[in-house]
């Protein structure tokens, strides 16, 4: 798959996730095989991109690949300075967010909210491409509600505007995560444009990735919350799709090597403080692969030192051995 002139080194795209795609996070899946990673989703606001959060979010030393950032708002003009600054600080795919379900983003009309109002979305779009010499991708859901479900309407416009890909979540805003995620209108907007349409939603599996693709006839698979705790998806779903052949798991051995690296580059980019509060939640996601591991996570997360978290880590690991 390629996104203006980059060539995807596979169609497999780790999905932009807020308070999860950091930089460390993404260090990792490309290290694990994914073809596309992206950030965390970057407000438009410029009141907050001096904060320490947003500062944290816009660094990009050391990234690997493609470097693509998502933006969020509503205003074209905010939105289009927005792609400016990042693509100043090094971005070389904007990607514009108009699938985030988030109350506290949607009651800004950003998001999904702005699948609501077609003609704003038009002005944004054309807005952020008019804006930048990169390629500005963009990511969708089905539409606000099972009722209203708009995005052959929003495809097509993101086509006229420029748009270089499009990336579908599978649920409306109104079911944020809940339920399973559909596919027919993927399939649909796949039919109804000629620029590339990544699927995403519920894709946890080689199998899942495969079917899913057969089904829409998308260019690439995104996976969101199935890389969770399970980074080694991404090389196991591009090795299915190239050979039709299951990879092996990785061993204990991997895992402890994956994890304990994993929680070393967040001590490292958030500080002490910080890193070992945000490992917490990822340590947590890790665990769910394990059992059993109930105890070891509340003994995990009340405690407040790096260097006892990777010692932790390790004497667990090694006692599942």
């Amino acid at each position: 798959m390629r996104i203006g002139p980059y060539q995807l080194d596979n169609p497999v795209i780790l999905a932009p996730m807020a308070g999860v795609t950091d930089l460390p996070f993404r260090q990792l899946c490309k290290e694990l095989g994914a073809g596309l990673t992206v950030s965390e989703m970057l407000s438009s606001n410029p009141r907050v991109w001096q904060t320490e959060k947003s500062q944290k979010r816009m660094g990009h030393a050391n990234e690997p690949g493609i470097i693509a950032v998502q933006i969020a708002g509503c205003e074209p003009e905010l939105m289009a300075a927005a792609a400016q600054h990042n693509v100043a600080n090094g971005a070389q795919i904007i990607d514009i967010n108009m699938g985030c379900p988030a109350k506290k983003v949607n009651k800004k009309m950003a998001g999904s909210a702005l699948m609501q109002y077609p003609e704003l979305v038009q002005e944004i779009l054309h807005a952020v491409v008019a804006a930048v010499e990169i390629p500005v991708t963009l990511k969708i859901r089905t539409g606000w509600d099972p009722d209203h479900r708009n995005a052959i309407e929003i495809a097509q416009l993101a086509e006229q505007a420029g748009i270089q890909s499009l990336a579908v979540h599978g649920r409306t805003r109104a079911c944020m995560y809940k339920g399973e995620a559909e596919y027919d209108t993927i399939r649909a907007v796949k039919q109804a444009v000629s620029l590339p349409v990544v699927a995403n939603g519920d894709i946890v599996s080689p199998a899942k990735a495969r079917q899913v693709l057969d089904y829409t006839g998308a260019d690439a698979v995104m996976i969101g919350r199935g890389a969770q705790g399970n980074p080694w998806l991404f090389r196991e779903i591009a090795h299915f799709l190239e050979t039709g052949q299951e990879l092996a798991k990785p061993d204990n051995a991997e895992i402890t090597e994956v994890v304990i690296r994993h929680v070393q580059r967040l001590h490292e980019h958030y500080g002490e403080f910080s890193g070992v509060r945000i490992a917490r939640k990822h340590v947590g996601w890790y665990l769910q692969q394990q059992q059993p591991a109930a105890v070891f996570r509340r003994q995990f997360v009340a405690i407040e030192s790096a260097n006892e978290q990777l010692d932790a880590l390790a004497t667990f690991f090694n006692s599942v051995n």
